[in-house]
């Protein structure tokens, strides 16, 4: 039984009675949501040793979150399923249920940092990651009552479009500025830093897959296995694997540019703004790989002049990879109105 099913169940059989019973009139939404590998459908026997169990999420007016909490706690059974209820996880060591109960909109604020009720700035949507959104918006919903989670769920399903354009804009600035120093370093003998060079571009032209697909990327653990269920992977999955296990620069210099060319085959025939041709090209005199400027293309069509005077960047999960400020909503705001000047 996966983690999901099991907080199905769950929630069937015992938590949704109880309320019924002791709280018949609560407005409630119940999912799973959150952290776990569960929440994307990826747990499996190894992710039942830490944070794995009988995990719910319950949405209540914020006038009502103590007293929801309190009945759960006075009448939730000792186990269920040969699970208990209550136990420890990792950033709470109180033996306690995990039923977490939270007003809805504060349940996303504590993931994305933001009011997601209210209006978004485009600085919030460059603060947030693909990690965070997914966790409101990525676990199962059992039942939504008053519609306030399917709202907010509906608000983060992907950027404005002409941010969307910028953050496209920003990945393939970043292919672009490192791309040709994948043959540079193999042919001045640095293997290493060839292999070093070619690991970060394909991060980028993986992250690169997503955007254009329209899917938040996933923390980096799940973000290969996700990758290869996007419609993208079928013609760049295999270049970029090769990329990665190619014995000489020639070999990892050809394997990527057959990536950037599937990425932007893709891009046109998802309808958004792309290059006549080929988006490689030769770089200067030298025999390594360029790119022409799909970045150009991307930048022309933004037409809200608050996001064409942005710099490069693009969100900050493109610029930053510290784990610790990656989780931090209130870092990565931070840093995000920061790098506008």
């Amino acid at each position: 039984m996966s983690g999901t099913e099991l907080a199905r169940a769950y929630w069937s059989d015992v938590v949704r009675p109880v309320l019924d019973r002791k709280l018949p009139d609560l407005p409630r939404a119940a999912a799973r949501l959150g952290s776990g590998s569960d929440v994307l459908g990826l747990d499996d026997d190894t992710s039942r040793d830490h944070d794995w169990g009988l995990r719910l999420t319950l949405l209540v007016p914020a006038d009502r979150v103590r007293e929801t909490d309190d009945v759960l706690a006075a009448a939730l059974p000792a186990s269920y399923q040969g699970f208990p209820t209550a136990f420890p996880v990792t950033w709470d060591p109180t033996v306690r249920h995990r039923v977490e109960v939270a007003a809805p909109v504060e349940f996303v604020r504590s993931r994305t940092g933001l009011d997601v009720g209210g209006d978004l700035a485009v600085t919030d949507w460059l603060s947030l990651t693909g990690q965070a959104v997914l966790e409101v918006t990525a676990g199962p919903v059992f039942e939504d009552g008053p519609g306030e989670l399917t709202a907010l769920r509906e608000r983060l399903a992907w950027y404005p479009h002409d941010v969307w354009l910028h953050v496209l804009a920003a990945e393939w600035t970043r292919v672009g500025q490192e791309l040709p120093f994948v043959g540079r370093t193999g042919q001045r003998g640095d293997d290493l830093g060839s292999r070093l060079l070619a690991a970060r571009l394909v991060t980028g032209l993986m992250r690169l897959g997503f955007l254009l697909e329209r899917r938040w990327p996933p923390y980096p653990k799940w973000a290969g296995t996700l990758f290869g269920r996007l419609p993208v992977a079928s013609s760049a999955g295999g270049p970029l694997a090769e990329a990665l296990a190619a014995g000489t620069w020639q070999e990892r210099d050809a394997a990527l540019r057959a990536v950037c060319e599937a990425l932007h085959a893709r891009q046109r025939s998802v309808g958004l703004p792309a290059l006549d041709g080929p988006v490689c090209e030769g770089f200067y005199d030298r025999p390594f790989t360029g790119l022409r400027d799909v970045v150009g293309v991307l930048r022309a069509a933004v037409a809200d002049p608050e996001v064409r005077a942005l710099p490069h960047r693009g969100g900050v999960e493109q610029w930053v990879d510290d784990v610790g400020t990656l989780t931090d909503a209130g870092a990565r705001d931070r840093l995000t109105r920061a790098s506008r000047g």
